[in-house]
Formats: C-alpha cells, sequence, structure tokens
C-alpha cells in the first residue's frame, strides 16, 4: 500500500462489512407473510439489498399499494431490530478497516440503509469514528445513480478517479461507473459471482481475507 492508486475507499454495508444479508430476507418474507403478500424468490430478495427503500419495495412486492408502504416498513423494523443484536461484521473486517485507516486511506460507506440503521448499526460494532464521511439512501438518490459517490467525493475533496467502490452487488458497481469511480466486487454477500462479473470489476473477492490481500497490493 506504499503506493496507493486510490485516496478514498467506499464501502457498501450490508453484505460487504456487515454479515446481514441473510436476516434482511428473512424479515423482508416474515413482513409479507403479516401482510398475506406473496414472498419474492431468494433471486428477487437478494437482488433488491443495496436499494433505497422505494425502489426495493417496488421490486419485492409489486402489489403492495404504495399507500401501505409506512405500514411495511414499520413490520420490516420490527423483525428486523428483533435478531439485529445478532449480525455481526464479517470475520476480518475490523482490521482490515485499521489497517487501511493506518496507512492514510480516507473510508466512507455509501449504503441503501437509512441514517438510523447505520447510525445504529455502526455504533453496536463501535464504528462510529472509524469513516470520515457516510451516506444513506434517506439522505439522497438510491443506487445506482452516482449521487452518493459523488456526494461523498466533494464532501472529502476527492476525484472520483481517485475513489474506489467495494460492494455487494450489482448496484454498488453500476454506481461506481456513473460516478467514474473504480470498484471491486465481493461474492460473499447478496449477488451471485455471475452477476458481479460482468459488471467487469477490477477484482471479484471471495471473502475479506483476499479483499484486503488485493488492497494491499493494487490499492
Amino acid at each position: 500500500m506504499t503506493h496507493k492508486k486510490f485516496d478514498l475507499i467506499v464501502f457498501d454495508w450490508d453484505g460487504t462489512l456487515m454479515d446481514s444479508t441473510t436476516h434482511i430476507v428473512r424479515s423482508i418474507h416474515q413482513v409479507c407473510q403479516d401482510f398475506g403478500l406473496p414472498a419474492p424468490d431468494a433471486i428477487s430478495a437478494n437482488y433488491v439489498i443495496g436499494l433505497g427503500l422505494h425502489d426495493a419495495l417496488q421490486i419485492a412486492v409489486p402489489t403492495l399499494d404504495p399507500s401501505d408502504y409506512p405500514r411495511f416498513v414499520e413490520r420490516y423494523r420490527f423483525h428486523y431490530l428483533s435478531r439485529d443484536s445478532h449480525i455481526q461484521l464479517f470475520a476480518g473486517v475490523r482490521e482490515m478497516l485499521d489497517e487501511l485507516r493506518s496507512v492514510g486511506y480516507l473510508l466512507a460507506v455509501a449504503t441503501g440503509k437509512s441514517r438510523v440503521g447505520l447510525n445504529r448499526d455502526l455504533e453496536a460494532v463501535q464504528l462510529i469514528t472509524m469513516f470520515d464521511a457516510t451516506r444513506c439512501a434517506d439522505e439522497t438518490f438510491s443506487k445506482p445513480h452516482p449521487a452518493m459517490l459523488n456526494e461523498l467525493t466533494w464532501e472529502l475533496r476527492k476525484d472520483a478517479k481517485r475513489t474506489l467502490m467495494i460492494g455487494d452487488t450489482i448496484h454498488d458497481l453500476k454506481m461506481a461507473a456513473n460516478a467514474g469511480a473504480a470498484a471491486v466486487a465481493v461474492s460473499y454477500g447478496a449477488h451471485s459471482v455471475g452477476q458481479l462479473v460482468k459488471l467487469r470489476p477490477r477484482f471479484c473477492a471471495n471473502t475479506v481475507t483476499s479483499l484486503a490481500d488485493w488492497l494491499r497490493v493494487y490499492g
């Protein structure tokens, strides 16, 4: 990491740093059951992870009347929060972030979570001071719109060309392309290797360890 190609590394949260994708899908299925709605299949449920709330609901529960979105969200949060104390960072994430900070990278998060949800997670895993900036879907446009990355680079005064986006979904990779940033995928989250490699990320890591190893050499 002595000759850095990037100044700013932006991480997605769920499925990239936080091992939460299974819990998100389960919570979606539980609230569909509450509403008497057909639950989305696994592919559709995983596909919407990372999107902003409105976009995710349009895809995951297309028969739900938009007027019922607030009630759906309330029930989703009930199910999610009932077990979120069991959700942890992927093994090796904390050590990787500490190493990246120690060699001078700026670190940020761009997530489909709400601000309240991200802050709760950051506090729970004691990473509240790890990141130089964060952006959530309820504060700006949802992925794959480039707004999150644009706003983070503007805030931190860094060039998009020297910014790296790391995420587990095609939404993350498309956002990076739309913002003119580089992208690395991780295949241990929501979307499959086949989906991710079609968007030609610079690397597709199958573990946090392989991601950290790649960053030491190519970051």
